[in-house]
């Protein structure tokens, strides 16, 4: 298993945890658990395989994808219950997911031998629509879109962090690492210090 295999599939596995837990806050059933899980898991990188034009897309060439994302599922429908707090639970284990996918998006464009741009790109791509997906079919506003928090541009840092490590040290292994922390970094010290960006304030309507 190559080193993007490797972050692909730790990626589907904790993104379909987040995907279970958004489905034991509504309450639904087994099957339900399957489904969030899955469009979680799995949907940022189907995205970035269809635009980069991989043939075939990474889950569809190794089914064990979902599998990894079916089995986090049913831990979730089991083991839900015991959590003191779903919600916190989400969002932190969103933050771990989101610093392990923007390398794994990141890690695929360059096995593409994608430019600047378009591996920058697939990194915050990875990184965020699996989630946006979940919430959106969930009902949920989305992390990605809550006001000010720190989520595409801890993604965009993270993807731009390993261009420049990589540009500097030459490093694929290295790279990948300030990848994760930058991204993990900014992610959580939006969720413990608060950390925005500002925010639109326009003048009300008149009349």
């Amino acid at each position: 298993m190559t080193l993007a295999q490797a972050l692909d599939l730790a990626a589907v596995f904790v993104f379909a945890l987040t995907g279970a837990l958004t489905a034991s806050r509504a309450q639904l059933d087994i099957i339900g658990f399957v489904f969030l899980a899955c469009l979680t898991g799995v949907g940022g990188g189907t995205v970035r395989d269809l635009l980069l034009s991989r043939d075939p897309v990474f889950w569809i060439g190794a089914p064990q994808y979902i599998a990894v994302a079916c089995a986090a599922a049913v831990l979730v429908f089991g083991a839900a219950h015991l959590l003191e707090s779903r919600a916190r639970t989400l969002r932190w284990l969103d933050a771990v997911a989101l610093a392990i996918a923007v390398p794994a998006g990141v890690a695929a464009a360059r096995t593409m031998e994608a430019g600047v741009s378009v591996t920058l790109i697939m990194g915050v791509v990875t990184g965020c629509l699996g989630g946006l997906m979940r919430d959106v079919v969930a009902n949920e506003v989305p992390l990605v879109l809550r006001q000010g928090e720190l989520y595409v541009t801890a993604a965009f840092a993270g993807a731009l962090a390993s261009v420049a490590t990589l540009a500097l040290s030459g490093s694929t292994a290295l790279a990948l690492g300030a990848c994760v922390a930058a991204t993990f970094g900014l992610r959580a010290g939006s969720l413990v210090f608060g950390w925005r960006l500002p925010v639109y304030r326009g003048r009300p309507p008149r009349g």
